[in-house]
């Protein structure tokens, strides 16, 4: 193996470390986010999400998605896969496949069952994300034969999470206490916002290794590129936080804290689906748009819809991830609206979104309805009142 190929390999594997880490990131943010009494259930299900997923995807995950395309549609199936030019690939793909699943964590935090979630996140990682995944990022997959671009996966891996968080987060229905009689919406205040801001940074750094190690390679010419990427990923990040904050200034007479902390992760997912393909003004716009839209989807879906989602994963991953994914048919370089190429670049990329949304919600509906009627989706209104870590784990993660 020569030096380049090497360098390579070390690359992508130094930044699934860095994606890998974002379990920590997400762990924070929910449990900042929501009451100290779920706090470690939501350790657990954050833990699990990643050992659940490193299993599955290693049995036949990786091989659904990335296995030779049958139609388009999905790769051929293998049981444990075992090659070891590619061991690389798939501990990459592997904390890939491993966030898709933690971002429905969030939206059901406080009152879902351990057991049910546990199933969930299981077939999140070996079903639902290889086979829409295996559309983009299989060489022979539909969308990706349609020229559907997705570089390190806005709709791939947070639209699907996204959209399995609100089909989720609708069926197991609001916490106890969040709407009143009258349909009005009541604040579930985080326990410890510290530790959600340090979740924040944390992901922001994770998002170093997300976006530019998607580049697979950095020997060559390959150096210049991730570097790009690294500006376009940081910039649309800054610029979503800006975003957010003045708008919760204007509408709530104060910066808000957790929206500004949203409009970073709001930035950073709107941003992954073109990072390599827009330039540092157009990742600055994407981020902006994303950095508002965020605030109003929030919004939209706890006043509106009345869906509980207490740390915003639907508007953060879904809302947004689909929107920065249709904007690079906007700002991308090569073929953008922007850049003399037309509707038909945007016609591809709405077509991408609406398709994989489609799939990821649909089949969530599927697994959820199923773990319903088989065990039930959520716990009883005591275990609810009293706190999951004591009724579902026997302990608490405070004990002063």
């Amino acid at each position: 193996m020569d030096t380049n190929a090497v360098l390579d390999l070390m690359w992508v594997l130094i930044c699934g470390i860095l994606v890998f880490f974002m379990q920590a990131g997400f762990t924070l943010v929910e449990a900042g986010f929501t009451r100290s009494k779920n706090t470690g259930n939501i350790i657990m299900k954050n833990l699990m999400d990643f050992c659940i997923g490193s299993i599955a995807f290693w049995v036949i995950g990786y091989s659904l998605m990335y296995g030779d395309s049958i139609g388009g549609f999905i790769g051929t199936p293998s049981l444990l896969f075992d090659s070891a030019a590619d061991m690389h690939s798939l501990f990459f793909q592997t904390v890939f496949a491993a966030t898709a699943a933690t971002i429905v964590s969030g939206a059901i935090a406080e009152r879902t069952k351990f057991t049910t979630y546990l199933f969930f996140s299981l077939l999140m990682t070996l079903v639902i994300y290889p086979i829409s995944g295996s559309w983009v990022w299989n060489g022979g997959g539909w969308l990706a034969g349609m020229g559907f671009t997705d570089f390190a996966g806005s709709t791939v891996v947070h639209s699907v999470g996204g959209w399995a968080s609100l089909v989720a987060a609708a069926m197991v229905g609001p916490r106890i206490g969040k709407y009143n009689a009258d349909g009005t919406s009541n604040a579930i205040p985080g326990h410890n916002i510290m530790l959600g801001a340090l979740g924040v940074f944390i992901l922001w750094m994770g998002w170093f290794g997300f976006n530019p190690g998607s580049q697979l390679a950095i020997s060559g010419d390959n150096a210049v590129a991730v570097a790009g990427i690294f500006i376009t990923t940081n910039l649309a990040g800054a610029i979503g936080a800006l975003a957010a904050m003045f708008v919760t200034w204007i509408i709530y007479k104060k910066p808000d804290i957790s929206m500004t902390l949203n409009g970073v992760l709001a930035g950073l997912v709107g941003v992954t689906a073109g990072c390599a393909a827009v330039s540092p003004m157009g990742a600055f716009w994407i981020g902006l748009i994303c950095g508002i839209a965020v605030v109003f989807s929030i919004e939209f879906i706890d006043k509106k819809l009345k869906i509980d989602d207490p740390v915003g994963a639907v508007s953060v991953h879904g809302v947004c991830g689909a929107l920065g994914t249709i904007l690079v048919g906007v700002f991308a370089t090569d073929g953008g609206l922007l850049y003399g190429g037309g509707f038909a670049k945007l016609g591809v990329q709405i077509t991408g979104v609406v398709a994989i949304g489609a799939w990821a919600m649909a089949a969530s509906f599927v697994v959820l309805f199923i773990l319903k009627k088989a065990i039930g989706l959520r716990v009883t209104k005591e275990e609810e009142i009293d706190g999951l870590d004591i009724h579902e784990h026997g302990s608490n993660v405070y004990n002063d």
